[in-house]
């Protein structure tokens, strides 16, 4: 996978994990110059937290002059 960029989006509290796609969608929304490559989602926790990540592996687009 060839990518120049990492965009890494994490949440902790519920109203956060329940909104993290929407902050994801946001982003790709907001950075058009980016062509998303790759991604992983991952899960931790422990007996209080549960912390879950999303990371965007991205290249820069050409600038169109």
């Amino acid at each position: 996978m060839d990518y120049t960029g990492v965009k890494v989006f994490c949440a902790t509290k519920a109203k956060e994990r329940e909104a993290i796609g929407d902050f994801v969608t946001t982003w790709i929304r907001g950075n058009p110059q980016v062509d998303v490559v790759g991604k992983a989602v991952r899960q931790s926790s422990d007996a209080e937290f549960h912390c879950f990540t999303i990371v965007l592996f991205y290249r820069e687009l050409a600038q169109r002059a």
